[in-house]
């Protein structure tokens, strides 16, 4: 599939020809839950995936049999500056234990049902230090987007992205501060728990990024390649990746929507096909989520990323599915939706 990616021109190019889902699945399954037993519009949001489901699937019966979940790893070189709690070393133990089994989002894809496809993305190679260059090649870039497409599996029904990186929120915040402006302290959160003087050094690492690339970038593929991490980038990937294949992709939490925002400000309709999991509790991702227009699904003060709060949302989007395919019609327990329900009795 990533075969005529060698360039992010040719990235370019293809985020603006994506595919547009046709509507005739949606016409089917919006007059299917029309016939359903209970209130027009009763069941609020919940409708609304349905439609969603089916328009990107392109089928008016929403499945959800086969969900994955793509976990992508790199290190950064940025975290030399001390602005994590913990040492670049474990992302690559993090690594072995989604191998394993043993980490949250293992959990959690086990209870939906999802595969887990883990990639580690030269770990032993961080990007560089972007508050003096860019942080990855433009080749290094196109890599691993190549790597994040190449993970879709082109039988999944539903697709959830997650990372492991440590240093990735200070990525991920000086993407959103290069792209939106506002002040650094918009964007930077704790991350993985820093004290005073780590949070600090953070902004002053946003701010330094933003001084050194904004003249250069001129749309989001720039920022994801002077600032961006490899698991980022190869988010992005398989984001676009899910659109070719006609699945639907559930967006986690702050890096995650970070990686998605490049799309967008490449593309306006590269996100059409996503919808967002939930809304973390790193500050900067209600900004962003309001500068693209999306609206989360949970609100639960999650900030692990993995995938898991994208996994979370996939059980509502399962039950979901499940209302909409089973519950029985009007017709089937012998009501006329059009009569009176007093010449029912």
């Amino acid at each position: 599939m990533s075969e005529g990616i060698q360039s992010l021109d040719d990235i370019r190019a293809l985020l603006g020809s994506l595919p547009m889902a046709d509507e005739g699945p949606v016409i089917k399954a919006r007059q299917r839950d029309l016939e359903l037993t209970k209130p027009r519009g009763s069941l609020g949001r919940l409708e609304e995936i349905v439609f969603w489901l089916c328009r990107w699937q392109q089928s008016d019966v929403p499945q959800m049999d086969y969900p994955q979940v793509c976990v992508f790893a790199g290190n950064h070189g940025i975290v030399q500056h001390d602005v994590s709690a913990f040492p670049p070393s474990v992302t690559a133990l993090m690594v072995d234990n989604f191998a394993k089994g043993g980490a949250a989002i293992n959990q959690f894809s086990t209870e939906l049902g999802a595969e887990v496809t883990v990639r580690a993305l030269d770990l032993d190679r961080p990007t560089r230090d972007f508050t003096v260059e860019a942080a990855m090649s433009e080749d290094e870039c196109v890599d691993a987007f190549r790597i994040g497409m190449e993970a879709v599996n082109p039988d999944a029904s539903f697709l959830c992205p997650g990372e492991m990186g440590i240093g990735n929120t200070t990525s991920a915040a000086a993407i959103c501060h290069i792209m939106w402006d506002g002040t650094p302290g918009d964007w930077v959160g704790s991350g993985t728990g820093i004290n005073r003087d780590q949070y600090k050094r953070k902004i002053n690492i946003v701010k330094q990024a933003k001084a050194c690339h904004d003249m250069s970038v001129k749309d989001g593929l720039d920022v994801l390649r002077c600032v961006g991490g490899r698991e980022i980038v190869a988010m992005a990937g398989a984001i676009i990746a899910a659109r070719l294949l006609s699945i639907p992709v559930m967006l986690d939490g702050f890096i995650c929507s970070a990686a998605a925002a490049t799309l967008h400000e490449t593309s306006s309709k590269s996100l059409m096909h996503c919808m967002v999991g939930h809304g973390s509790a790193e500050p900067g991702h209600r900004l962003l989520l309001d500068r693209i227009r999306k609206r989360p699904l949970l609100d639960l003060d999650l900030r692990l990323g993995e995938g898991t709060g994208a996994v979370l949302a996939g059980l509502i989007v399962r039950a979901a599915a499940q209302c909409h395919n089973n519950m029985a019609s009007f017709g089937d327990i012998g009501i006329t939706r059009d009569t009176p329900c007093e010449k029912q009795a």
